[in-house]
């Protein structure tokens, strides 16, 4: 039970209606309003959300991305296409090719990037909104390339500071 903060009279909010609260907001407003209009102010009710989540949005991009009669595979090939490319790195990466196999799954990644911000429906490869992918896709994939070709030994690539840092620390 809470009081109306005009000294009006007690009503129940604890209780879930499809609507929000069961209590009804127009009998507090309508009281206090100067001059008893219960115009708009009075129409309107507070937002309040549901105790029970019933459903969630689909993030944007986040249909089909091919029509609704077509195989299932077929609606998630950007999915798919990122995870078959990741996959065949860790196969190349346990075969023996460490720096081919992560910098192929680095590729998928920003891959996956670039289908998100350049295809309207990519299907389940949607998971958050389309900036937030394309910026976790990214920045992931493009570490994971970036630490492939400055691992040890015979870096492909030699970033000159960092080296530095790495034997002031040790010393």
């Amino acid at each position: 039970m809470s009081a109306d903060a005009s000294g009006g009279a007690a009503r129940d909010v604890t209780k879930d209606a499809p609507g929000g609260a069961s209590g009804s907001a127009s009998e507090g407003a309508s009281e206090g309003a100067p001059g008893g209009a219960s115009g708009e102010a009075a129409k309107r009710q507070p937002r309040r959300f549901p105790l029970w989540t019933r459903d969630t949005a689909r993030p944007e991009g986040g249909g089909r991305a091919a029509p609704g009669d077509a195989p299932a595979p077929a609606r998630q090939w950007p999915l798919i296409a990122v995870l078959v490319l990741a996959g065949l790195g860790l196969l190349i990466t346990a075969f023996g090719l460490f720096r081919v196999g992560t910098i192929l799954v680095g590729v998928a990644l920003l891959g996956g990037a670039v289908m998100r911000w350049m295809l309207p429906s990519v299907g389940m490869l949607a998971v958050r909104s389309r900036f937030t992918d394309m910026l976790t896709y990214g920045i992931l994939g493009l570490a994971i390339v970036l630490l492939s070709m400055m691992a040890q030994p015979d870096p492909w690539l030699k970033i000159p500071f960092l080296q530095d840092t790495l034997h002031f620390t040790v010393r």
